[in-house]
């Protein structure tokens, strides 16, 4: 049965319905990875159960020559290929769009829409009489709806071999299988259908200098090149791939050629409180240490987290959010981390974050938490999320300047230290709230206790009121010198004057480039800001001053970015209205152009 099909060149989404544990994430990636090789942007979204197999697990890709990379909430061609979800998927299409299926099975005829095209391809039943492994015919499965694809989509043949004999390189015995497999259902949707469809992909040059990749990937790399030597984690999702991913750059780029001795250390702890302390030994010790985890991890390494605070120990941590409160779906994102990140511990406790936008930032910003963590003296937070964290992502190609030097901040050794008539650890000797460290074991000039309890500016016990709030008072002095260090926000501004503004945060910023061309396009502009750190600088301030109204975009339930910016900043309540998002998926632009199409219609914003 069919409907009128669209025409939609190099601008759709594919969404493909599978079971997990079955082989189709390979298989999807392909689709993804031939799109892109084809010039053509595109960004993959895996929505994944959190067991390991039997359960329905879904992948879309969005093709969008314009360069979108957040979701667009549209459905242009699903691939049904889990009969428990089949009725769902079909429900899912959007009007004029594209449902494939697999026929080897009888469809109740109740599964059926007019205003769709469906097709059903015998995937199962080909497979089955082509190969005769049971489990190379569920995999090869999986490969004939990639040749299906191939050829209703327009895919480029020789690109989809290329990447084939990448993939399996170091089998090579499998290659043969794959293509036979590609080119069975690629045959099939030849005969039996018109190809290709109105929906189809048209090689364009716009992925020239980007790559394909997901945020821990890139994070991992980050910390590499930042100079990180010591890993501590406990795993979980989403984060678990970070750690995997510094094993996997440490043991091509920090193996001594010649000895084969490691310039790193990875310890998987027994929890995540024992993994922060590992990292806080480390970096009191001299090294460059780090952990990544994910919201139930920070819940659990808030003592220590605020030992590190009041100590002033140098430490960096990687929250890939997921969703909560308590352990909540591990395989699903938001962004509901920010307070607790922002005030983790107890008593007065302030904590410098890090929010990347995408993959690209995560490296950058990976190597900024470092040096900013040295030169600070205490626990820096990269807020990345499951989207970014898991999910693969065109970026601008990494570059890295050979000229790049760790900022350590300042420590004393060796002559400097010598020259030091008396060391204090606590001391403010140049105003900006931040003391001189020494590194254990240098000289014994540079000795000092390090406790969590009372201290005063001499790193010496006490319990006196007045040296404890000194001691408090001068960590203030510290956090308004952080906000001049810290990355910039990130500021668009329309081409016409308008008193109204978004401010949003990380992932969510391909959802708001992308509602605010759509509003733009029906004569509404706004101005953008992306804050990127947490203290809130000045141009920050100056931003939200500058405008009447400000549409706050986040993803979570309690508006915490909207919170920190009312507890912070100078900003009255009512300047700040909130548009969230917290259903698990990643945003998309509707709900925001949905919420501001309103208002302006009521005449609430200009």
């Amino acid at each position: 049965m069919s409907g009128r099909a669209k025409s939609k060149l190099n601008d759709f989404v594919i969404k493909l319905g599978t079971v997990n544990g079955t082989g189709s994430a390979s298989a999807n990636a392909l689709v993804m990875k031939t799109i892109f090789r084809m010039g053509v942007p595109v960004v993959g979204k895996n929505l994944f159960p959190s067991n390991i197999q039997g359960l329905p697990t879904w992948y879309e890709i969005r093709v969008s020559r314009q360069g979108y990379m957040a979701r667009s909430g549209e459905i242009d061609v699903m691939v049904a290929m889990n009969a428990q979800t089949y009725a769902a998927d079909l429900a899912e299409v959007s009007a004029g769009g594209v449902l494939i299926y697999d026929s080897t099975w009888p469809r109740h005829r109740d599964l059926s829409r007019s205003d769709i095209t469906i097709l059903g391809i015998p995937l199962a039943a080909m497979c089955n009489e082509r190969f005769e492994n049971a489990r190379a015919r569920i995999l090869m499965k999986n490969m004939a709806y990639v040749g299906a694809l191939a050829a209703l989509l327009d895919l480029d043949m020789e690109v989809l071999r290329g990447l084939i004999e990448e993939q399996f390189a170091s089998k090579k015995k499998l290659i043969g299988a794959n293509m036979e497999a590609i080119e069975l259902g690629f045959e099939y949707a030849h005969q039996h259908f018109q190809c290709p469809l109105r929906t189809r992909v048209q090689a364009l040059d716009k992925t020239a200098g980007h790559i394909m990749i997901d945020g821990n990937s890139a994070a991992a790399l980050g910390c590499v090149y930042a100079g990180a030597t010591v890993g501590a984690w406990y795993p979980i999702t989403p984060s678990t791939s970070l750690m995997d991913g510094f094993k996997i750059f440490s043991e091509r780029l920090r193996v001594d050629a010649d000895t084969g001795e490691r310039d790193f250390c990875i310890i998987q702890a027994e929890d995540e409180l024992a993994a922060i302390g590992m990292v806080i030994g480390a970096s009191w010790m001299g090294a460059r240490a780090f952990t990544p985890t994910s919201g139930p991890g920070i819940s659990l390494m808030s003592e220590f987290i605020g030992f590190a605070y009041y100590a002033e120990i140098p430490a960096v941590l990687f929250d890939v959010q997921r969703v909560g409160p308590s352990t909540g779906m591990p395989t699903r994102t938001q962004q509901s981390d920010i307070t607790l990140c922002a005030y983790a511990s107890h008593g007065d406790t302030r904590h410098v974050l890090l929010f990347p936008a995408d993959p690209h930032e995560c490296f950058e910003l990976a190597v900024a938490a470092f040096d900013l963590a040295d030169r600070l003296q205490t626990p820096v937070f990269v807020l990345s999320d499951l989207d970014i964290g898991m999910n693969d992502w065109m970026i601008p190609r990494l570059e890295w300047d050979d000229s790049y030097r760790p900022d350590r901040g300042k420590i004393l050794e060796g002559e400097a230290l010598q020259k030091v008539e008396k060391f204090y650890r606590y001391l403010d000797v140049d105003g900006d709230g931040i003391p001189y460290r020494t590194r254990p074991g240098d000289l014994a000039k540079g000795a000092y206790f390090v406790r969590g309890s009372g201290h005063n500016k001499f790193g010496g016990y006490t319990e006196d009121s007045e040296e404890y709030q000194e001691v408090l008072d001068r960590l203030l002095k510290k956090w308004d010198t952080a906000k001049k260090l810290l990355p910039d926000p990130v500021v668009r501004r329309t081409r016409k004057p308008t008193a109204t503004a978004i401010i949003s945060v990380g992932s969510c910023d391909g959802a708001v480039r992308e509602a605010m061309d759509r509003l733009a396009a029906k004569g509404i502009y706004l101005n953008y800001m992306r804050v990127r750190a947490f203290p809130f600088g000045r141009k920050v301030e100056r931003f939200i001053a500058a405008h009447e109204h400000i549409y706050v975009v986040e993803q979570n339930r309690d508006a915490q970015l909207r919170t920190l910016l009312i507890n912070e900043t100078a900003v009255t309540k009512e300047k700040l209205e909130s548009i969230l998002h917290y259903q698990g998926l990643p945003m998309d632009y509707r709900c925001i152009v949905a919420h501001i199409e309103r208002q302006v219609a009521r005449g609430e914003v200009a």
